[in-house]
This record gives C-alpha cells, structure tokens and sequence, in this order.
C-alpha cells in the first residue's frame, strides 16, 4: 500500500469484539504463509512468498500473542493504549501485507465453509477465521504445546474454539461437508 492510514481513537472506541474479531482474522496469517512456504503455494498477489512476507506474518502473530489479551483489556477500559495501537497495526497493515503476500491456507478456506452454516450467520469473519486456524492447526497435526497454546489464546479472548460457541449445536455430517 501507498497509505495505511487508521483513527486508533475511533477504533479504539468501537465495540471490542470488533477488534478481537480482527485478531482472530490476523492469528491466521503467520499459520497461513507458514503452509504455503512450506508447501510453496502461490499468494494472493500471483507469486511465492517471500521472506519479508513471512517477516512480517511472524511479526503479526508476535504482536498478538505479547499484546493482544492486554489490548482487550484496555478496550474494555475505554483506553487507547500501545497495545491497542500495536494490536490495531497487526490486525490491518501486517495482516494485510502477510495474507497478501504470503498466502492463504486452511484457516481461511474452514472459514468460507462456515459461512453457509445458518448457524453461524451471527458470527463475524474473524472469529470463524480464528476456529478455522485452530482446525488448520489440527490437520497439520502441530505439537499438541503449540495448538494448546493458540487454544488458551482464543478463549482469553473469547474467540470460538468449539462448534458449539459458533452457534451449532447439532453437528451432522451433512453440515461438516
């Protein structure tokens, strides 16, 4: 982008599950690029990753995870602080940058599916994507540390981890397909 240019005020004063939504939307871009540079998937912009995209979906993760439960606290407060600045820089520029060029995976692709289930109608983007990339972690089969660790991330700030915090209660095999 030529500009990235973000009110953190307004943000900051906008319902919290908002933001928390973001985060859920940007967990997924260091676990996304990881596959396609592992698999050496394309990007969304047409090519291969690159390690500046990579750069900067690992930094995108490392922000959320040293500031995100802090900047959910302080947007509950009504502050605006440098968690919440940090956050909202991580939420948009480097997720933007690290889906764009590092590509997307599993995560997203469990989120679009989601998206038909009338169940999860009330749900947004984000915290479908943030289920979804607790399901990517599974496929990939991650040491059980590391997903647990995503796990206890997403509940601290209440991101869906179950089908039944998606609103389905009734799983069918017909809904998984």
């Amino acid at each position: 982008p030529n500009l990235v240019l973000m009110d953190t005020g307004i943000i900051a004063a906008s319902p919290t599950r908002l933001t928390v939504a973001g985060m859920g939307d940007a967990l997924a871009t260091y676990f996304e690029a990881r596959a396609c540079v592992i698999k050496g998937a394309g990007t969304c912009a047409g090519g291969l990753s690159t390690e500046a995209a990579y750069a900067l979906a690992k930094l995108c993760f490392d922000t959320l995870m040293e500031e995100g439960v802090k900047a959910k606290i302080a947007l509950e407060a009504g502050a605006c602080t440098e968690a919440v600045e940090k956050v909202i820089e991580a939420n948009t520029l480097l997720s933007g940058i690290g889906f764009e060029s590092g590509g997307l995976a599993g995560a997203h692709a469990i989120h679009n599916g989601l998206t038909v289930l009338e169940e999860c109608h009330h749900m947004y983007h984000g915290e479908k994507v943030a289920f979804g990339t607790i399901t990517q972690l599974v496929l990939e089969n991650v040491p059980a540390e590391e997903l647990q660790d995503i796990i206890d991330w997403c509940i601290e700030l209440g991101l869906p981890v179950t089908f039944k915090e998606l609103g389905i209660t009734e799983v069918t095999d017909e809904k998984l397909m």
